[in-house]
């Protein structure tokens, strides 16, 4: 079934293939947009739909998804790529933010496209790489035209199970930043528990299935450490420099309104000293080596 809704989606990295997938699933017309050449024509010729070179060639699209690294890349392409995608786009169109963006960059953004009577909707998502595949994210939705965010609801529920209207402009941004700090914080707190449980004398898969059947359970016990860590995969899909930026963007957010949030802060420091130590690109369950190696525990050894 074919919808009306024209779409573009730009970034198809290990979260936006899938997503943009699904959207060419659901039946709407697609325009592909990817910094690597290769994966923007393979994408489009694995799923019969259009590349895009240049800005113009979103011009006759209803909604622009874009699923970037960063709030700045974003910013970036909207309003500097050959002249800015948010010059070139059909007044009336809306461009929907999927990215982990910064909540106070996404509120000037959404300004400086309503000028151009382009509405943005901030969808930021959660569930990873698996609920990427499967098109059962949750979505977190912020935005101030309420008519824009009805009409991608349909292009949300391609990719989404889960929708959760957020507020005003930059609330979803705001809600995604602040759910993977308690997300890295979940990490964080496993991690430690495995390395001391490690270092006196505790078995680490003993430990996640406790912890999994106890009051300490949470995504990254059931997954994160469950089916990477222990058994050393180290591949969920989500890089370290990500996770770390999302952590940064929490942490300056209660900064910035003023809020004292001292364990956001100390999560903030530890994901960006691993980040600078082992770079972005690697899995964000890499940091778990670093916090091991630096207390000189393994967990395939037994402890000293």
């Amino acid at each position: 079934m074919q919808s009306t809704l024209k779409v573009g989606f730009i970034g198809l990295g290990n979260m936006g293939w899938p997503m943009a997938r699904n959207v060419a699933k659901a039946g709407f017309p697609l325009t592909v947009r990817d910094a690597d050449a290769a994966r923007q024509r393979r994408f489009a010729d694995e799923h019969d739909c259009r590349a895009a070179e240049e800005p113009a060639a979103f011009r006759e699209v209803d909604v622009v998804v874009t699923m970037l690294p960063t709030g700045r890349i974003v910013r970036e392409v909207l309003r500097e790529w050959d002249g800015g995608l948010g010059h070139a786009l059909a007044r009336g169109s809306i461009v929907v933010d999927m990215s982990s963006s910064e909540p106070t960059g996404t509120r000037e953004l959404a300004e400086a496209l309503s000028r151009n009577n382009v509405a943005l909707v901030d969808a930021p998502v959660s569930g990873g790489v698996p609920k990427a595949e499967a098109g059962t994210l949750a979505i977190m939705v912020g935005g101030d035209d309420e008519a824009a965010i009805a009409r991608v609801r349909p292009l949300l529920e391609s990719m989404g199970q889960k929708l959760f209207r957020t507020g005003a402009a930059g609330s979803g941004h705001a809600m995604k930043a602040l759910n993977n700090y308690v997300a890295a914080a979940g990490f964080t707190a496993g991690a430690e528990a495995l390395i001391v449980g490690r270092k006196f004398g505790l078995d680490p898969a003993t430990m996640v299935d406790i912890l999994n059947a106890s009051t300490g359970r949470n995504f990254s016990t059931e997954y994160t450490l469950k089916e990477h860590v222990v058994p050393g995969k180290f591949a969920t899909g989500f890089a370290l420099g990500l996770l770390a930026k999302d952590v940064g963007i929490a942490a300056d957010l209660a900064q910035a309104i003023g809020i004292d949030a001292p364990a956001c802060r100390l999560l903030s420091e530890m994901w960006a000293d691993a980040a600078r130590a082992l770079g972005g690109s690697p899995d964000h369950s890499v940091a778990f080596k670093r916090w091991a190696e630096a207390n000189g525990v393994e967990l395939g050894t037994p402890p000293g």
